[in-house]
């Protein structure tokens, strides 16, 4: 992502926030309830928001955390494969310095 595209996806995010900002403010000067229940519901709000990213936060971690689980578990997988393969080269090395051995005694 060049530089310019990352300016203009905060550009982007910028205005959507004060757009945000800007309507939750007129919606508190035009409310149709009294400040008192205003202040309640939106305290209300404001608990379940906290509530749900909490949740949807503890679900990113517990997906991280199994991600990396996985990611382990195929390492280890590699490894081993790897550790076989250069211990059937070494012993394919080594048969054939016996091979090269028992023909040069032989002559």
């Amino acid at each position: 992502m060049s530089h310019e595209d990352r300016n203009g996806a905060s550009g982007v995010v910028l205005s959507f926030l004060v757009g945000a900002l800007s309507g939750a403010a007129l919606a508190v000067l035009f409310a149709p309830r009294s400040g008192r229940e205003t202040r309640d519901l939106l305290s209300e709000k404001l608990r379940d928001t906290g509530e749900r990213s909490r949740k949807a936060g503890e679900r990113a971690i517990e997906r991280g955390r199994e991600v990396a689980d996985d990611a382990a578990r195929y390492v280890d997988r590699q490894r081993e494969a790897l550790e076989k393969r250069r211990d059937r080269l070494a012993s394919a090395v080594e048969a054939g310095r016996q091979a090269y051995r028992d023909e040069k005694e032989k002559m």
